[in-house]
């Protein structure tokens, strides 16, 4: 059984710097990609309006957040990755120094 998750970040108000972000994600890096599939993500989609980024992401019983972020500060690619990503990156208000993605609560699911 997968569960989902959203989270939401925001890019900096700089079109090149979008631009720069989409190219980034359209070759992510295969260390990347792998470090998120043993985390026990199964599927990650981010959607992009202005400069509002929006993940959604289903993953397995295996997955933890906690997990994922031990493993990613003991990724030295990973590392890379995050450190390059925050050029483009801004946080939300109220949130904790580094703290990136914040996660979304859900206030309504359409039932069959």
């Amino acid at each position: 059984m997968s569960k989902r998750y959203c989270l939401t970040l925001d890019l900096k108000d700089d079109p090149a710097l979008i631009a720069e972000y989409k190219r980034y994600h359209e070759r992510i890096w295969p260390e990347i990609t792998k470090s998120i599939k043993d985390a026990g993500v199964e599927n990650l989609e981010i959607y992009l309006y202005g400069t509002r980024l929006f993940m959604i992401m289903e993953v397995n019983a295996s997955f933890s957040f906690e997990r994922k972020a031990d493993a990613d500060r003991n990724n030295p690619k990973v590392q890379e990755w995050e450190n390059l990503m925050w050029k483009f990156q801004k946080p939300l208000r109220g949130v904790r120094p580094g703290e990136k993605w914040l996660l979304m609560d859900q206030i309504f699911k359409l039932e069959n």
